[in-house]
């Protein structure tokens, strides 16, 4: 004999291949089963069948119950392999179906042809008494079972689920049949039965409360009171609930306990209202949670009439309860505090109630059911899988995350239901005895189930907290159904009276967005009504709508883009934010039309660090070798960073902070554009060039203030030796002015270089040695005061050790600054004031050139540096706010003083700015404070000064210009 044929009769083998765990136990029950069937062996054909099943000490106990209980129609389930593995998969999961075989041996024919459980209409019919209609129900809810667990899959649940719908709404029907037959001195009132919760839903448990609100209506013409009608139903309502629910002598348990809890007044309100009673209560009294339940209403047994009555005038109010105020705030607090309710030890355990159980999927699904099902029928469905399908289909939740609702829903739902199978008991909590824990892992196909259950709450939970907090939600909700529709006429209405300037041109873009039956449309149709109002809220809601639109129109057809803004926390009320403040944005967006992710995670809006922009051009010379591409990638580089800038602005108020940043992408692009200028000349005239080329930043970029609408303004240099070095430099230079004036796919960066020596009449680049002769020899007084801004951006670290010190002895000189020195400057600057402000502006709306503006705190503050810059190592800085705190500290000027210069200073900065990115104004029309008062509104709103007048802004710029020229003057001119 083979030692595979030795394995397979061996007795102690087949036990364990059995997985039988009581040896002594089993091998009493086989030879039990064996003489109930009249066979020697009936281990060997049982084990491997006993193998698969959840529970194999169990099936075997039950197997002998049954076949002793019931020999003729076992022996029958026995020959037939298939029938005899169903069964004792069975019997493994579930004790309960055990009992019902052994009550009722009708119930195994269902092992014939399991599938069939799962279309077939229930049929309780005619039967006679409580006792019938139990017995038929529970055959055929094992009927379910078996076509439940002959599945081995959890994708039969929603079918489950509707099975046992049906088959309770059949019994329901029938024991109404019996209380009228019971009953027949109550007469026939119409009675109506409405299933709520999952009964409504069509997605019930084996066992579980059915909620149920009776409903009767007074017949026309029959010469019954109100009060007649009300007892009579009363009467029949009792009876169902005794046929159903009670204990009796039957033989056959209860069905399950009726719920009448959810009706009008609840528990203390009267068993049975009219339909006209509920009718006035849902439009007068319900509460928030009563609409929410109200999705799941169905007639399901008694009069047809008054069925379709209350489908047509109750079930409908569900939807209209949205509008009610707090109505999404209150549904969100109603989770919390269902949460609240669970046991400490129950938290971690409850698969209904608990976070990221069946519940938070629920609650989730009928939120978006509830706030957009008064304008879209198609979500009008009762059932939960149905619903997401839907709400998936018309967009309003993505397909990953329909996906993943889905099968989360479906594995919960199923593993409820096999907890409740074991013993026919309601039970939400996952158990805790091992040998439980054991059976139900075995029943849901995975390794461990406590794991699988953490992780799908897990996710569940992450899935509800994204969806059902969505901001989206409220701001829809406290539209009118006629705001959502977006219908035109009532559109353009609405547009004109929340702000809108042009509404023809908003309906066309509305059309635009949202026209066809794509996916993109429907989304854009959910978005859009409340985009309009956030749009309305900010001082340029036209804009907005432009901006959008244009931002929809590059990124509209992407995977990611309206899901995005659908589902991701504050960012659509960001975005609408940002583009109705901010011209700017809305224009460069658009070429940067990924920035809209940085919105779900602020960080982002962090300026990067001059090593990450390294870094990140490093990459970029590496993929790319010509100098265009290189410049373009810099350029595109430089408008991202502007772009970053400006949304921290706007979101966060115009901060001087941003200038450091706008300033270091500068600092990076023109150190990397020059070394591809020079790189691109190697390659054009096949030599090197063989020095080097420094750049000294000046003005406001060497001072690390640069704003959107900046040049940068340098000083170039070149050092080192060769008979063509100059000439070399001279096209080197000019190559690399080009390779940034170019605005061809991304904005030009324009080089300065107007405060070189002479000039724009000197040289355009010169030698390190020559500019440092012509600085200790030649330079004027207004170019020395030039040089306090000077920093040094590219250079070796012997020639920047040589400028340093050169510019240094140049602006700083051991004797400090000479009487006939400050006398010219302090000519020059009274010449600006009387020659340089444009003509037609008033003086003291220029903000740069005007009375206390950034001249007259920059002038002030520069000639404390000059005057005393050799003594105080502080006061050699190129900025601006770092100066006038250095100035305070060392006593040259009081903090009295520093303040109105620093206010004006940082108040006329942030008008700048706010000028480019609420306006979209050139660097040159920056400066004026507008005289249009919607215009100074826009830049108010950006600053972040609140105006509640029309010329309040007006009014402080002013103050604070004259309080910083009552100390600047003195400082400037000594008087």
């Amino acid at each position: 004999m083979t030692m595979a044929r030795r394995q397979a009769s061996d007795p102690s083998a087949l036990l364990t291949r059995a997985r039988l765990t009581n040896t002594a136990a089993a091998e009493r029950l086989l030879g039990s089963l064996a003489t109930a069937l009249g066979v020697g062996d009936v281990l060997a054909p049982l084990a491997d069948d006993l193998a698969d099943a959840a529970d194999p000490d169990q099936a075997l106990l039950e197997l002998v119950r049954l076949a002793e209980t019931h020999p003729h129609a076992f022996s029958h389930c026995w020959r037939d392999a298939e029938q005899r593995a169903l069964l004792v998969r069975v019997l493994g999961a579930s004790r309960a179906l055990g009992e019902i075989f052994v009550r009722d041996a009708d119930a195994l024919t269902a092992l014939t042809e399991p599938a069939a459980a799962l279309e077939r209409q229930p049929d309780l019919g005619g039967v006679a008494n409580t006792r019938e209609l139990r017995e038929c129900y529970y055959r055929q809810l094992a009927a379910i079972a078996i076509a439940d667990l002959a599945a081995h899959t959890p994708d039969t649940m929603p079918a489950v689920g509707q099975a046992i719908a049906r088959l309770v709404h059949a019994a329901l029907q029938a024991a109404l049949d019996l209380a009228r037959t019971r009953h027949e001195g109550a007469g026939h009132v119409p009675l109506i039965l409405v299933a709520m919760g999952k009964t409504g839903g069509g997605e019930l448990n084996y066992i579980s409360d059915v909620d149920l609100i009776p409903v009767t209506q007074v017949p026309a013409g029959s010469g019954l009171t109100e009060e007649d009608v009300l007892e009579r139903a009363g009467i029949i309502v009792r009876e169902v609930i005794d046929i159903c629910s009670a204990s009796d002598d039957s033989g056959q348990p209860p069905l399950w306990p009726i719920d009448l809890n959810l009706r009008p007044e609840g528990r203390d309100g009267p068993l049975v209202k009219t339909l006209d009673a509920h009718r006035s209560y849902y439009r007068r009294w319900a509460h928030t949670w009563e609409f929410q339940a109200l999705l799941k209403a169905l007639p399901v047994a008694g009069d047809r009439e008054l069925a379709a009555a209350y489908e047509a005038e109750i079930y409908p109010l569900a939807y209209a309860a949205v509008e009610r105020e707090n109505f999404v705030a209150d549904t969100q607090a109603m989770r919390r505090r269902v949460e609240q309710t669970l046991r400490p030890r129950d938290e971690d355990r409850h698969i209904k109630l608990g976070a990221g159980g069946l519940r938070d999927v629920e609650f989730t699904v009928q939120l978006l059911q509830l706030v957009h099902g008064r304008t879209d029928d198609t979500l009008r469905v009762r059932a939960t899988i149905d619903a997401i399908a839907a709400l998936a289909a018309g967009g309003y939740i993505g397909r990953d995350a329909a996906a993943d609702l889905t099968a989360c829903y479906t594995w919960l739902r199923t593993l409820e239901h096999r907890i409740q199978l074991h013993r026919l008991r309601r039970s939400h909590t996952l158990p805790t005895a091992p040998a439980d824990l054991k059976r139900l892992s075995r029943l849901m196909d995975c390794a461990d189930v406590t794991e699988q259950w953490h992780a799908v709450r897990r996710k569940v939970r992450s899935l509800h907290e994204a969806i059902f907090y969505r901001p989206l939600l409220p701001a829809t909700a406290q539209l009118s159904a006629a705001d959502v529709a977006l219908q035109p006429e009532a559109a353009r209405d609405r547009l004109t009276g929340i702000g809108y300037r042009d509404p023809n041109a908003a309906l066309r873009h509305i059309a635009a967005l949202t026209e066809g039956i794509s996916r993109r449309a429907a989304i854009q149709r959910q978005l859009l009504p409340v985009l309009l109002s956030w749009f309305a809220a900010g001082p340029d809601p036209d804009g907005g709508l432009l901006a959008f639109r244009k931002l929809s129109d590059e990124l509209g057809s992407t995977h990611w883009y309206l899901g995005f803004l659908r589902d991701e926390g504050d960012v659509a009320y960001t975005l609408a934010h940002c583009l109705s403040r901010s011209r700017f944005l809305g224009e460069q967006i658009v070429a940067v039309p990924t920035s809209v992710r940085w919105l779900a995670e602020k960080a982002q809006l962090a300026p990067r660090t001059p090593a990450e922009l390294e870094s990140e051009v490093d990459a970029i010379f590496s993929r790319h070798h010509d100098a265009p591409t290189r410049a373009l990638m810099l350029r595109r580089l430089r408008q991202r960073e502007l772009v970053r800038a400006a949304f921290a602005d706007v979101i966060e108020g115009v901060s001087t902070k941003r200038q450091e940043a706008i300033t270091a992408v500068a600092d990076t692009i023109v150190r990397y554009a020059l070394r591809a200028a020079i790189a691109e000349f190697a390659d054009e005239n096949g030599r090197p060039f063989t020095g080097e080329i420094a750049i000294i930043a000046m003005g406001r970029t060497g001072g690390c203030e640069m704003s959107y609408a900046s040049d940068v303004d340098a000083v170039v240099l070149y050092d080192g030796k060769g008979e063509h070095l100059a000439a070399d430099a001279h096209a080197i230079v000019g190559r690399w002015r080009a390779l940034l004036a170019d605005s061809m796919a991304a904005p030009a960066l324009a080089i300065d270089l107007s405060l070189r020596p002479e000039g724009k009449s000197g040289a355009l680049t010169r030698s390190v040695d020559s500019y440092l002769d012509y600085l200790a020899h030649h330079a004027e007084p207004w170019e020395k005061h030039a040089l306090v801004r000077a920093r040094i951006v590219e250079a070796s670290e012997d020639v920047h050790a040589r400028l340093a010190a050169g510019i240094d002895a140049a602006r700083y000189p051991a004797s400090g600054l000479s009487g006939s020195d400050l006398r010219q400057i302090r000519r020059i600057k009274a010449r600006m004031e009387s020659e340089r402000l444009p003509r037609g502006v008033a003086h003291a709306r220029h903000v740069k050139l005007g009375p206390g503006g950034l001249a007259d705190v920059e002038w002030a503050i520069q000639l404390i540096q000059l005057q005393h810059g050799h003594e105080h190592a502080q006061l050699r800085t190129p900025r601006t706010r770092e100066a006038i705190d250095a100035a305070r500290e060392l006593g040259y000027v009081s903090d009295d003083q520093a303040a109105p210069l620093l206010a004006a200073w940082r108040m006329a900065s942030h008008i700048r700015a706010a000028a480019t990115l609420a306006l979209r104004r050139s660097w040159d029309a920056i400066d004026v404070l507008p005289a249009d008062a919607h215009e100074r509104e826009l830049i108010a709103g950006m600053v972040g000064e609140r105006v509640a007048e029309r010329d309040e802004f007006d009014e402080q710029w002013a103050r604070r210009s004259r309080q910083a020229r009552a100390v600047a003057e003195p400082l400037i001119y000594g008087t």
